[in-house]
């Protein structure tokens, strides 16, 4: 229940599509004749809110203290024991329309982990995502995610594949299941910087300690905290990727799927 809720919920509240909703209202309100003030309410603070988030530095703003939560990971003498690869890389929809492996901007993500695994030959090595979509639910990403790390020349014998997953929660609660880390072991954890704290969060929930291995980076650092956007698309994308994370990072903490309301590194 929680998934489809989480789904109906983001579509309704993810900020564009609110904005342009609001404007939208307030227009056919004021060519409608009716509620002419609350229209013209309606239809200025909708175009007003879509102006802002699309050039101003209000994304950065959201982003950077996502990004900025987990320091790069630093290796050491001692090898990882395994490696964890979060699904949402893979465009399930028009891979299985294409006859491809199709990939969107969060490709990071698989360029490092297939690095990761040449540089750590004895690592365990699970990619774990099944498929997020209530409409268009057409295969699944480790499915997809098998066929290119082989591609790129990972042995498909090192990859276990995890995909019933849904979402940030269950890929923690399946992965654990799959692997039964042992004491002491030490796995990495890789996705995008942005979303490393509710993934981190969401691990360590599950009883399955890992060291973040953050990529996939938007900005240049705490330096870009007043550049604002020259592309309207950029800008709202921007907004719309970090307020998931913070909506989710509460919802996932009040209902316990997290274990705390912002995590960040191990003291």
């Amino acid at each position: 229940m929680f998934f489809y809720l989480s789904k109906i919920a983001w579509f309704l509240l993810q900020p564009s599509n609110l904005l342009l909703t609001m404007a939208a209202a307030g227009a056919l309100a004021l060519l409608a004749g009716r509620l002419r003030r609350l229209g013209r309410w309606l239809l200025g603070l909708g175009l007003t809110g879509l102006i802002v988030c699309a050039f101003s530095p209000l994304g950065q703003w959201l982003i950077l203290p996502l990004e900025e939560r987990f320091p790069a990971w630093q290796a050491n003498s001692i090898p990882p024991d395994g490696i964890i690869l979060l699904g949402g890389s893979f465009e399930t929809v028009t891979s299985s329309a294409r006859g491809s492996v199709a990939l969107n901007e969060t490709a990071e993500r698989v360029v490092e982990f297939a690095a990761l695994s040449r540089r750590y030959p004895r690592a365990r090595l699970v990619f774990t995502g099944g498929s997020g979509r209530l409409l268009f639910d057409e295969g699944t990403e480790a499915d997809l995610a098998g066929r290119l790390l082989a591609g790129l020349g990972v042995d498909p014998d090192r990859i276990e594949l995890e995909g019933r997953s849904r979402n940030t929660h269950e890929n923690a609660v399946y992965t654990r299941e799959l692997v039964q880390p042992g004491d002491g072991e030490t796995w990495l954890l890789v996705t995008s910087a942005w979303h490393m704290p509710r993934a981190i969060g969401s691990f360590r929930a599950a009883g399955f300690p890992v060291e973040a291995y953050p990529v996939d980076f938007r900005t240049r650092g705490w330096q870009d905290v007043w550049r604002p956007f020259d592309s309207a698309s950029e800008g709202l994308r921007r907004i719309d990727v970090a307020t998931r994370e913070w909506v989710g990072l509460v919802a996932y903490y009040l209902t316990g799927k997290s274990s705390e309301p912002l995590p960040g590194p191990d003291r």
